[in-house]
């Protein structure tokens, strides 16, 4: 028997993380050949403590410079190294390996920035854009992508600069906007989004991949800070759907396009010229929900299946 066969027949412990990070620093989330990302420098930090690589599965994906408050991923390590965790100590392997990661991030994160050739004067620039907030051992039918319910993301924008100018502590997690937005007008044309769509107008799809999604909340409000939230959550979203979405309503807010517009962007979906996208700065990924354990596996088997248009009929 080879090494690799013992490996697949040795008892395994599946892992969750959630966690948070700054996007800003980061090429997106998705480890890339010769660029630095939020998966690279955490499968790096649990390749150090667990002394083998260790691959990660996300909930969602986020693109570069978007932000997370709630990421999720799940992992799969042997028994007996998950068990070796604590050491000495009387922690459980959970709270051990949460301990253990701020040290193998920190000196994760130090490598990312001598990586990008970072000057003298910005070292610790790095340090603290991931954060972990809890580690647990959960069931094997648990899958960080698939089990979750829905997701939510928050975006932040700063409009009225045309008037009172931009403020330059908000450039790095507001998209600032020039004019002053219409946000009932947005609110409104917003409610035509609701529900089961596919939304092929506003992502890039992914080969092999549906559009249909199911958008659950979209809304704007103005906070007592002067910056604009909005507030976006559905049971999963296209690549740079809420980017688009966004910009589209920004447009609208702007006066550049009418409700009707939008209306017949989701009555008949296209890719086409017309997307455009908010700056990812804005976004943050806020919130993912996932069923009871005795859940796992049913929702996971659902999300795999693919959705069938409601305009559309099953070719037989």
């Amino acid at each position: 028997m080879t090494e690799n066969s013992e490996q697949l027949y040795e008892p395994r412990v599946r892992v969750r993380l959630d966690f948070a990070y700054d996007g800003g620093p980061f090429s997106g989330w998705a480890k890339q050949p010769g660029l630095i990302t939020v998966q690279g420098v955490l499968e790096e930090a649990l390749a150090l403590i667990f002394r083998r690589p260790i691959y990660t599965t996300v909930a969602g994906r986020t693109d570069a410079g978007v932000h997370a408050l709630h990421q999720v991923v799940h992992f799969d390590v042997a028994q007996d190294a998950w068990e070796r965790l604590p050491g000495r100590s009387q922690d459980e392997p959970a709270s051990a390996l949460r301990r253990k990661l701020r040290g193998a991030l920190s000196r994760a994160l130090a490598d990312a920035e001598a990586e990008l050739r970072i000057p003298a004067c910005l070292q610790g620039y790095m340090q603290r854009a991931i954060t972990v907030s809890s580690c647990q051992e959960v069931p094997s039918d648990f899958d960080a992508r698939f089990s979750a319910l829905e997701r939510s993301y928050r975006y932040l924008l700063e409009d009225g600069q045309d008037e009172t100018g931009s403020n330059p502590l908000n450039r790095h997690h507001a998209w600032q906007i020039n004019p002053t937005l219409d946000l009932e007008l947005m609110n409104r044309a917003a409610q035509n989004l609701l529900g089961l769509n596919d939304f092929l107008s506003f992502c890039k799809p992914r080969e092999g991949s549906t559009t249909i999604r199911e958008l659950r909340e979209l809304r704007f409000i103005r906070r007592e800070d002067g910056l604009i939230e909005a507030s976006i959550r559905a049971d999963a979203f296209c690549h740079n759907m809420v980017r688009t979405l966004i910009a589209s309503l920004v447009m609208v807010g702007e006066g550049k396009k009418d409700e009707a517009w939008l209306i017949s962007r989701i009555e008949e979906p296209v890719r086409d010229s017309q997307v455009r996208l908010a700056a990812p700065r804005g976004l943050a990924l806020a919130a993912i929900t996932y069923p009871e354990a005795s859940g796992y596996a049913a929702q996971s088997e659902k999300a795999r299946n693919l959705r069938t248009p409601l305009n559309h009929k099953p070719v037989i």
